[in-house]
Formats: C-alpha cells, sequence, structure tokens
C-alpha cells in the first residue's frame, strides 16, 4: 500500500523528533534532558512531542515496536524444515556480518549502551522491551505448534533463544565499551556465537520445524 502525503510527513515529523532527541541525548545523557527540549530544539510544541510518543523514555527506544516484533519476524520467515534454533542461528550470524542494529550490533551500538547504563528508567524500559519479545515469541510459538496452554515449552524455548542472543551481543558491547575494535570482536562474536548456538542444538534440536 502506497504512502499517503499525510502519512509520510507524519512519520518524517517523529523521526525528525526522535533524531533529535538522541542527538540531545547523546551529548548530554537521557536524564538531563527535557522533554521541552527536545521540543525546542525539534521546533515543535511539547504537546506535540506527546503526540508521537507518549513517554519520554519512547523518544529513546522509538524503534521498540520493531525490535518486539524482530524474533517473530524470524520465526515467520523461517525456511520449510528450518527448526527455530537454525532460523535464530542464521539471523544472528547475519546480524554479525551486517553489522545490524536488530541485534544491536551496529556502530553506535556502545554509545547507546553508555547512555542506557546511565538511567536506571532506561535499564528498566530496555527490560520491558525484552520482556514482551519474549512473551511475544512464546506466544507466536505456542500458537503455531497448535501447544496446550500447560505446555511451558514455547515459553521456554524463547527464553534461552533470546538469552542467548542478548548475553552474545552485551558481551560484544562490553568489549566495544572497553575500546576493542570490530575486526577482532567480530571474528571472536562469531565463534562464541556458533558454540551457542550448538549448545541450543543439542538441547533443544529440531524443535519447530517451518513448514
Amino acid at each position: 500500500m502506497r504512502e499517503g502525503l499525510r502519512e509520510r510527513k507524519k512519520r518524517e515529523t517523529r523521526e525528525r523528533i526522535a533524531d533529535i532527541a538522541m542527538g540531545l541525548f547523546m551529548a548530554r545523557g537521557f536524564d538531563n534532558v527535557t522533554v521541552a527540549e527536545v521540543a525546542r530544539a525539534a521546533d515543535v510544541s511539547v504537546n506535540t512531542v506527546f503526540n508521537y510518543f507518549s513517554t519520554k523514555e519512547d523518544l529513546f527506544a522509538d524503534r521498540q515496536e520493531m525490535a518486539v516484533d524482530l524474533p517473530q519476524k524470524v520465526l515467520r520467515e523461517r525456511e520449510p524444515g528450518e527448526s527455530v534454533v537454525r532460523a535464530f542461528r542464521r539471523d544472528y550470524l547475519d546480524a554479525i556480518d551486517t553489522r545490524h542494529w536488530r541485534h544491536g550490533l551496529n556502530l553506535g551500538s556502545d554509545v547507546f549502551a553508555r547512555i542506557v547504563g546511565a538511567s536506571p528508567a532506561l535499564v528498566a524500559r530496555l527490560r520491558q522491551i525484552h520482556e514482551e519479545r519474549e512473551e511475544g515469541l512464546a506466544r507466536m510459538l505456542a500458537e503455531e505448534l497448535d501447544a496446550s496452554p500447560d505446555d511451558l515449552s514455547p515459553r521456554l524455548v524463547a527464553a534461552h533463544i533470546l538469552n542467548t542472543t542478548r548475553i552474545l551481543t552485551g558481551h560484544a558491547v562490553a568489549r566495544m565499551l572497553a575500546g576493542e575494535g570490530w575486526e577482532t570482536i567480530g571474528p571472536d562474536l562469531r565463534e562464541q556465537a556458533e558454540k551457542a548456538f550448538d549448545l541450543l542444538e543439542s538441547g533443544l534440536g529440531d524443535y519447530g520445524p517451518g513448514r
């Protein structure tokens, strides 16, 4: 469906406000910037900011809806006969190779992590997003595999996979924060990821093959 002029202008305004807010957060820290200051810098009213973002945290996590949906997207797009673990292995290794933001491996992810770590409000928001990602993936697994309400397997599988990718990314970002270059982080992360997904494969095996 083609985007209309009104929708395009709203999207561009939203993106501009979020970009300006992120610039201020990077320069001064999340807790030291007010919504009123973001509004002034973006040349809009405070009400306009809140029309697009319900909370100040939403200004920072403006991709949260996409982030919550990404694990379900991996599940939806797995190949026929491909298990859930193999699909996430393929997706994570691709993110390493392309340094894609979907797994927090992009350029600037260390700056993002530093801002989050300095703000208890953002730490809480990122934890909430992780829980929503896990719940969404578990729900989709349960629906697709017709699991009974008492079957904990979808929740366990979702938790194992997403905690694995979170730990891998956290390890890589910690090394970025310490000043290490991607030329050494990347190859080692790929090796660590292969080992981690081997462990998942040995435990979860062919759970949930694509149809």
